[in-house]
């Protein structure tokens, strides 16, 4: 199955608007000329989203900016209404957002987002064609457990119960395994690689073999140029959801163009 690799940059509480003007002219002058077989995607926070849509939309006859996709970091699982704030998905649509990445490891821990609420804002963000980003992933505890299956098939079967495999064909899962996030750990391309397959199964197993060959599946967690290329390799990891290394643009370019090669 030829699915196409995405490579998105979550910049977390990072970058207002002017940060984000200068990394978006820097990242344009250094993509210029090149071509990677992938999708880009990077998502500011909510402040920076106006900023990086009109720069997008002035640049357009740069290469390649054409294919940077806006992502946001969250969304609400409301339209409208008494929720101080939150912000909908209505709202996101305006400047152009086509991801939204939900079910993050940070929400989950630091915010209390059950599979509940993830499940319906993955629904919510399709009922406005946003395309979710669902992230998936374990702690070190829950691993040396033995748990890594039963977490990952209940965040999986809870944050998707519901959702047509016409909405799941336009979602993408981010195994995240918790303990590598923001720690300069990384899975090593073994464990990574058993993980997404065993993600795929899950798939497989709610939707069918079809569904399960289809569905991207991309890595976060540490993710650096140096092992962009080896975890890009593996053959159920479909691209990478990057925090901290996709700050700087080189830095960002050099992890896509690594695990493009990878791919």
């Amino acid at each position: 199955m030829n699915r196409k690799p995405i490579f998105a940059a979550n910049w977390k509480m990072n970058k207002g608007a002017s940060e984000t003007e200068d990394f978006i002219k820097s990242f344009l002058s250094k993509l210029q000329g090149q071509d990677f077989p992938c999708e880009i995607v990077i998502a500011p926070p909510f402040v920076s989203l106006p900023k990086l849509a009109d720069l997008l939309h002035t640049a357009t006859a740069v290469q390649n900016a054409h294919a940077i996709q806006i992502a946001a970091q969250n969304c609400s699982q409301f339209d409208s209404g008494a929720y101080t704030g939150e912000i909908s998905v209505l709202m996101l649509r305006e400047f152009f957002v086509h991801y939204v990445i939900l079910g993050h490891s940070e929400r989950r821990a630091i915010y209390g987002e059950t599979d509940a609420i993830i499940n319906a804002k993955i629904k919510k963000a399709r009922e406005a064609n946003l395309k979710p980003i669902f992230c998936i992933g374990e702690t070190l505890a829950e691993r040396e457990a033995g748990n890594l299956e039963t977490v990952l098939r209940t965040q999986i079967t809870g944050g998707l119960e519901g959702v047509s495999e016409k909405d799941l064909g336009e979602t993408v899962i981010a195994y995240e395994p918790v303990w590598a996030i923001g720690t300069g750990v990384t899975a090593s391309s073994e464990q990574a690689q058993e993980a997404h397959a065993f993600v795929r199964s899950v798939i497989a197993d709610l939707y069918g073999a079809d569904a399960a060959a289809k569905i991207r599946i991309q890595y976060g967690g540490s993710v650096k140029p140096g092992n962009a290329a080896e975890l890009m390799a593996c053959p159920d990891i479909d691209g990478a959801l990057i925090g901290g290394a996709a700050l700087e643009p080189q830095s960002f370019l050099e992890i896509i163009r690594n695990g493009s090669q990878g791919e």
